[in-house]
């Protein structure tokens, strides 16, 4: 029998329909449920999260002794990463705290001439930041979700304080000497609530003939099923936001610069030395190209832990080159032995294993390998120094006058 045009496909349509309620029908609600995502509201503290740090700077459940877990709720990836997001923003204030409380720093608000209704970001200073004539260290941290204070939050949480946060960096300097300043990179704008946009009324007759549709396409059992599907396939949507950036200080190459012209540069230390880790080598060589005779001045040695700067990309000059070469050294990633020679990918500054092929870790390993390199810069500084202070000295003698007159 010759088939009518389009009817094999319309029976298509309806067997597919038919498939479609049929795997809706076999949905047990019951077992969906207990893989809905649930709220993402977490604690605010780490008391509520029931977590603390231990004597030895270890994350660990204040019940059961352990170490943080990740994987939290199986089958719910989403919800684990934004659970371990909130503890990350309540590890961000606690080490806050420590910079104040254990290492005696204080809050410097940027821009300096901020208005109180305008975004603004923060920095940590020593006591004598500004006012130590002899050193001064700046510790500038990678790109991403670290705020001042950490190297990395990931080291922090699962490993300890010491190897995640720069406080033995800036405790270590002030037994030395050394005034401190801690920047502030990552806080570059003002993330707010977008206001919800109002849903529009529907007229009456735009309103009932889908539900008149739907009441006759399933029945209501099938349409609770597939609703709670899209639910669970499609879990809680969260508030849009919108960023409004920090003035001066929308970037990280922005806020190095910034801190450095309102800062460093007017800091009394005859010595500047810097520790600046991953995307930190990028910003100071971005610094280095916007106030080169002034760094040039000021810095007297630059430690890099894994930077990403790339000389040729960031376009710095052969001079710039040169002085990388003499003052900065940078501790890779690599499973050399701490120290170890690295062949350079780049004519820039000399490259040393740190002892370890993490990343986020180079920081940590190379610890006293960078100060013992601060010292051996200065100590070198200082006999360039004398040396020149001794020539200068000797050219400026008066020689005798054989042509005066004997009265």
């Amino acid at each position: 029998m010759a088939q009518i045009p389009g009817q094999e496909n319309k029976e298509k349509t309806t067997a597919l329909k038919g498939e479609q309620l049929d795997l809706l029908s076999r949905i047990d609600l019951d077992e969906l449920m207990k893989k809905d995502e649930p709220p993402l509201n977490f604690p605010k503290t780490l008391e509520e999260f029931e977590y603390a740090f231990n004597e030895q700077g270890r994350l660990r459940h204040t019940t059961t002794g352990e170490a943080y877990v990740f994987n939290a709720r199986e089958d719910l990836h989403r919800w684990n990463q934004k659970r371990y997001e909130a503890l990350g923003e309540i590890i961000t204030r606690y080490v806050y705290q420590l910079l104040e409380t254990k290492c005696n720093l204080t809050k410097e608000i940027v821009p300096v001439d901020a208005t109180e209704e305008e975004p603004k970001s923060f920095i940590y200073l020593s006591a004598d930041a500004m006012s130590n004539p002899a050193k001064l260290l700046v510790l500038i941290q990678g790109c991403g979700v670290v705020r001042a204070g950490q190297w990395a939050r990931r080291l922090i949480i699962n490993q300890d304080l010491d190897s995640g946060t720069q406080i033995p960096f800036i405790t270590r300097a002030q037994e030395e000497g050394y005034s401190v300043m801690v920047l502030n990179p990552n806080e570059n704008h003002l993330e707010v609530e977008r206001p919800a946009k109002p849903t529009p009324l529907l007229s009456p007759e735009a309103s009932d003939e889908p539900a008149e549709k739907r009441e006759r396409k399933d029945d209501r059992e099938s349409k609770k099923k597939r609703d709670f599907y899209e639910k669970y396939r499609n879990p809680q949507k969260e508030s849009e936001t919108e960023q409004i950036p920090i003035r001066e200080n929308g970037s990280p190459e922005e806020h190095v610069l910034y801190v450095w012209d309102h800062f460093v540069s007017k800091a009394a230390a005859r010595n500047v030395f810097v520790v600046a880790h991953s995307y930190g080598g990028l910003s100071l060589v971005e610094l280095m190209i916007q106030r080169e005779a002034q760094v040039k001045n000021r810095v007297c040695a630059v430690a890099m832990t894994d930077s990403i700067h790339n000389i040729w990309h960031q376009d710095a000059n052969k001079s710039i080159q040169e002085w990388l070469q003499q003052h900065c050294r940078n501790w890779v990633s690599s499973p050399e032995p701490l120290d170890t020679p690295v062949e350079p990918m780049l004519s820039d500054c000399p490259r040393v294993s740190a002892g370890t092929e993490r990343h986020e870790l180079t920081s940590w390993r190379s610890f006293n390998s960078i100060f013992q390199f601060f010292g051996e810069a200065l100590q070198t500084g200082e006999e360039e120094e004398t040396s020149n202070a001794v020539t200068t000295r000797s050219s400026h003698r008066t020689k005798p006058d054989h042509n005066h007159n004997d009265l």
